[in-house]
């Protein structure tokens, strides 16, 4: 059997496509990690098959000359363990920390093939197309790509678990107008506190259900607002099974990272899309366009957003549902021919053939 290492950065947005890409190929491949210690959290039953990659970033600063050092000493880390375990190819879901794995590939000769899930080039997998045989993306139309390796590009659809795609079948009609407001885990003021009066005024037209992730320290006082005003709700941090929320949802306000627009979009839930202004490279509204241009969402700049504007479009949405519809109609199109094997099998070729 084959051997892949999975190089990815430590936060959600790197991992979870890392690990679906693993349950894509784990029948076929042996599948190991290289990873920062943030990572850990999301891999802790894999550590077996994971080396941590403590990357330093490189600033031009009185600690270069040491984090240089760390550097090449990770490149021979690096090195060592992929000959030590016989690792036959390399997938990258970018980020600064995989620098020394593509090093040490490169050096080895061995297969380097990328993943970048946003709209915007990211930065690691700018320095990597180089190196690269093939970038696995979402669109060929992203920002910051250079020309001269467009010939690399392989698309594919947005990856999601395959629990996502078994959910697709269940269909919920809900007796009340239910929200699922997400992106507030780090206690963004904007979702904390602007969108909860926001959800209180349309209460008093439409009969409402809000589900509301937040930061641990204000679900309590989250969820005793919306109990004094008598507004059913579900008030969380984190959920194992958010797919569920997703699912019994019928319309989402989001930040746009390319893991919740992917979930969001597959099960066919039009959404209010709320960037992070500060997403690196303003990936985040790169990537909600993409999906406001094909029909299938709203997208607000955070940076001119007030209750007004947001009340709003949700009241305009919900006394004319028509726009609703349509936007749900487009993702199905979207959507259409989405499986699970579509996506296994386009993954399992390009690997195979380099």
């Amino acid at each position: 059997m084959k051997k892949i290492l999975i190089t990815t950065g430590g936060t959600g947005g790197h991992v979870i496509p890392a690990k679906i890409i693993e349950d894509h190929l784990k029948n076929d491949f042996k599948i190991f990690y290289s990873t920062d210690v943030r990572g850990l959290k999301y891999l802790s039953s894999k550590i077996n098959n994971t080396i941590i990659i403590d990357t330093p970033k490189i600033n031009f600063n009185f600690y270069l000359p040491f984090k240089s050092i760390k550097l090449i000493y990770l490149i021979f880390k690096v090195i060592f363990f992929l000959k030590k375990e016989k690792i036959d190819k390399i997938i990258s879901i970018g980020g600064y920390m995989s620098i020394p794995v593509i090093i040490g590939a490169k050096i080895l000769g061995l297969t380097i093939i990328l993943l970048e899930p946003n709209l915007v080039l990211g930065r690691g997998n700018r320095f990597f197309l180089k190196f690269s045989k093939k970038i696995f993306c979402y669109s060929n139309k992203l920002s910051n790509f250079p020309k001269k390796y467009l010939h690399k590009i392989e698309l594919i659809k947005p990856l999601v678990s395959k629990a996502i795609y078994e959910l697709k079948k269940i269909k919920h009609q809900n007796d009340k107008f239910c929200f699922l407001i997400s992106g507030g885990s780090q206690g963004a003021k904007i979702f904390d506190e602007l969108i909860k009066k926001v959800m209180l005024d349309v209460s008093k037209t439409f009969s409402i259900k809000v589900i509301q992730q937040t930061s641990l320290e204000n679900i309590e006082n989250l969820k005793k607002f919306y109990d004094s005003k008598n507004i059913q709700n579900k008030i969380f941090n984190f959920e194992e099974k958010f797919i569920d929320l997703i699912n019994v949802s019928d319309l989402c306000i989001t930040r746009a990272g390319a893991t919740s627009l992917a979930e969001i979009s597959t099960l066919n839930k039009p959404f209010i899309a709320i960037p992070l202004p500060s997403a690196k490279d303003n990936h985040q509204m790169k990537n909600a366009k993409f999906y406001e241009e094909i029909g299938c969402c709203w997208v607000l700049d955070q940076s001119n957003l007030n209750k007004e504007k947001l009340l709003n479009i949700i009241l305009n949405i919900l006394k004319n549902k028509s726009d609703l519809i349509v936007k749900k109609s487009n993702l199905e199109k979207l959507n259409f021919e989405n499986s699970w094997n579509d996506v296994n099998q386009k993954l399992q070729k390009i690997i195979n053939e380099n």
